[in-house]
């Protein structure tokens, strides 16, 4: 007999229907809750890793914020070079003009710049304590690696310099480092400092770091100005 003819034959006798829904049919070994719990406990995570995120692209924001707003302050540098500044005279001897002359050649060769200076200043109560500072003024995006590279020239121009540190680069911000070299009449400092907007070096013989970074700071104040 076949199938069809035994379930008609059932289904005539009274032979009751299989119930398919009286139990649901479940795609999980998990019992319901536990299920519930776990995909409330992935949301939970899920806002975290937004939250996460939005803070990190805030910070992200700040940080630009700060950068654009000092590159904005200090891009427009302008230096001069007065006849006396923080106790020192301007020597405009030729054999100073030639020196300071040949420092700032050999800068603006090495780093491009919208206008650069050399000049000498010598200090009244000991000749041999003179300050000779170049420098330049131009849009620098990453002053620091800027500073480095007119250190390297010093030490290409004047033997290495060594022991360099920072140094606080005072009101006007930026970056400023000293250290020492060697010269004919021995050792003696170097100093330098560069923001947005300008880049400096000065060397300072029979002067110790210290000092000459606290002169640095002094003449600076009185050279630098920004539109």
């Amino acid at each position: 007999m076949s199938d069809a003819h035994l379930t008609a034959r059932q289904l005539d006798e009274g032979t009751p229907p299989v119930d398919l829904t009286d139990k649901p049919i479940e795609l999980s070994n998990r019992a319901p809750d536990e299920a519930t719990d776990r995909a409330a406990v992935r949301g939970r995570r899920r806002r975290v890793v937004v939250v996460l995120l939005s803070v990190l692209a805030l910070a992200g924001i700040a940080a630009f914020g700060t950068w654009g707003w000092r590159i904005t302050q200090q891009k427009d540098a302008r230096i001069t070079t007065p006849d006396t500044v923080a106790g020192l005279t301007r020597d405009d001897s030729e054999r100073a003009s030639s020196t300071a002359d040949y420092l700032r050649s050999g800068l603006a060769a090495d780093i491009q710049l919208d206008s650069s200076f050399g000049a000498v200043y010598q200090d009244p109560a000991d000749a041999r304590r003179s300050v000779l500072i170049f420098g330049g003024t131009t849009l620098l995006w990453q002053p620091e690696r800027d500073l480095d590279s007119l250190f390297a020239l010093m030490s290409d121009e004047t033997g290495a310099v060594t022991g360099l540190r920072g140094v606080s680069a005072g009101k006007l911000g930026g970056v400023m480092r000293c250290g020492i070299t060697s010269g004919d009449g021995g050792d003696f400092a170097v100093c330098g400092w560069a923001d947005h907007g300008s880049v400096v070096m000065a060397m300072f013989p029979f002067r110790p770091v210290d000092e000459s970074a606290a002169l640095l700071r002094e003449i600076r104040a009185a050279v630098q100005t920004r539109d």
